[in-house]
């Protein structure tokens, strides 16, 4: 288990660190970072599971960590005396916020939640990031048809018709979406809310139809799992 802590207060730091290793039982691998920028440098090389995180940083903003990083697939909790801005924090993916002063019980609490959450839990997130000439442009899941493979990246279609094109590859994106998006073909990822009708023809040839028209392929593997989850639904 990798965890990155992100807080600028060395004695909060270590505290952190000290309940998250007893927590794990010292099975755990900690890095302890006191900065934004060499924060999201960290995140931007390296892989970690879990991210405690404050969101004040030397009078930086730690939202500028949540919005770069929505669409990654480690579970943030932030650990931060900034109540109000809890809500904020969740709509961003967030799994948890750990109010300050907090106790070992209370962390564990969201150390075990960001252990054992599953993607069906994961309904929180609102948003992908997508970057664009140096800056972050947030993309509310909700006007998202369907994702298509471009490689080692993602093509996002909106519904009114434009495309994003997302730094991350459909698996990634899979394991980060909340339920309601599904992985219809290995190219493919759809927002169920936009489908309209499943269509087979000879061969054994099975595609989604979506509202707008659209046709796109579901493979042969994962039609049976998709009809049985979806199909009384939207056909």
């Amino acid at each position: 288990m990798k965890i990155l802590i992100i807080e600028d207060e060395a004695r909060i730091a270590r505290r952190i660190e000290r309940m998250t290793n007893d927590f794990f039982e010292g099975n755990a691998s900690i890095n302890i970072i006191d900065s934004l920028k060499k924060g999201i440098d960290f995140l931007e090389k390296e892989t970690v599971n879990i991210l405690l995180l404050d969101l004040n940083l030397n009078g930086r903003d730690g939202f500028e960590v949540l919005s770069t990083m929505t669409s990654r697939s480690f579970q943030t909790i932030v650990v931060s005396a900034n109540t109000e801005n809890a809500m904020r924090a969740f709509e961003l993916g967030v799994l948890d916020f750990v109010p300050k002063p907090f106790d070992s019980d209370r962390l564990f609490l969201a150390l075990s939640r960001a252990i054992t959450i599953t993607k069906e839990n994961n309904t929180s997130i609102r948003y992908l990031s997508v970057r664009k000439s140096g800056s972050i442009k947030l993309i509310e899941l909700e006007h998202i048809a369907y994702i298509q493979g471009a490689g080692i990246y993602s093509e996002i279609h909106l519904s009114n018709g434009t495309k994003e094109l997302h730094d991350k590859g459909l698996d990634t994106l899979e394991r980060i979406l909340p339920f309601g998006f599904e992985r219809i073909h290995k190219s493919y990822i759809v927002n169920i809310v936009r489908a309209d009708q499943i269509l087979v023809s000879s061969g054994s040839r099975y595609q989604l139809q979506l509202k707008n028209g659209e046709v796109l392929p579901i493979g042969r593997s994962r039609y049976k799992t998709f009809r049985e989850q979806f199909g009384k639904e939207i056909e």
